[in-house]
């Protein structure tokens, strides 16, 4: 197939009539090494250490989603990374936010990517947002021969459903098992306490600034007991990445925005080390 393409210049007709909208299907098909879940991994004795992200948190709110992960990456018992990128966008109306093995996670995240702008070109139209969750959730079962082998990519998947006018996020077990997740979610070694941080917290008619500091504030008790997940660092100038999404499409809050909300929320740490006070009644 190589020496026909040199010789003509041109792609074969496969290439350039592709008989489904799933660039996963086309890759499969024409080169299925590329896809992480068909890799052949060597044998290896003991535990094989690589970096790992950490805890990602999302809150829904009347006007959308906010989804938002603190930038730690961690090796063992080491800190690998201080300012990995653990969120990003998938399209205009989704992102998705990944814990779990880094390096696999980045990688499956750009080939999502890929899958939903492959399948907007092809078919002229986005997919829904529950299609965009089914084949996030069809990608991570096809890397479970790998998470078997401990490199598990668990991501958070968020996003603004154009058709019922709302916020949604999704989460995800190693198998790809999916499950839409009612007003606040967590993944990763920080999401137990996240979890129960925002439960407490979380309000159904949360404003938009609201919802961006009750995830602040989640990562903040994350990383207060989990040694893994990285609260902001004011000297260093890492803050957390929050991105909301909206009618209005997808939205990363800028560095000085992420560092006011930040900063505001240390500052009243001084006076509360454990954060604000639910009601008991």
């Amino acid at each position: 197939m190589e020496a026909n393409t040199r010789s003509t210049g041109r792609l074969p007709a496969a290439f350039l009539t592709p008989g489904s909208s799933s660039f996963m299907d086309f890759l499969a098909e024409h080169s299925p090494e590329l896809l992480p879940g068909r890799r052949t991994l060597p044998a290896v004795q003991g535990a094989i250490e690589v970096p790992h992200g950490t805890t990602i948190v999302a809150t829904t709110f009347p006007g959308g989603v906010v989804l938002a992960g603190d930038r730690r990456a961690t090796m063992g018992n080491m800190i690998a990374q201080r300012d990995i990128e653990k969120v990003f966008p998938t399209d205009e109306y989704s992102a998705v936010g990944i814990a779990g093995t880094a390096g696999l996670a980045v990688e499956m995240v750009k080939l999502f990517q890929l899958e939903l702008e492959h399948f907007e070109k092809v078919e002229g139209a986005q997919l829904s947002l529950e299609g965009k969750a089914n084949r996030l959730s069809t990608m991570i079962r096809g890397n479970l021969g790998m998470a078997m082998q401990g490199l598990a990519v668990v991501p958070l998947f968020a996003g603004w459903d154009v058709d019922r006018e709302k916020g949604r996020i999704f989460s995800y077990d190693v198998t790809g098992g999916r499950s839409e997740e009612q007003g606040y979610a967590a993944t990763g070694s920080g999401s137990l306490f996240a979890r129960g941080s925002m439960k407490k917290l979380y309000r159904e008619d949360l404003t938009e600034q609201q919802a961006v500091t009750l995830v602040v504030q989640a990562l903040y008790d994350a990383a207060d007991d989990d040694s893994a997940t990285g609260g902001p660092d004011v000297a260093r100038r890492i803050y957390p990445i929050i991105t909301v999404i909206t009618e209005d499409g997808f939205r990363r809050l800028t560095e000085t925005e992420a560092s006011d909300v930040s900063r505001a929320v240390l500052e009243r740490r001084m006076d509360q080390p454990d954060g604000p006070r639910a009601e008991l009644l």
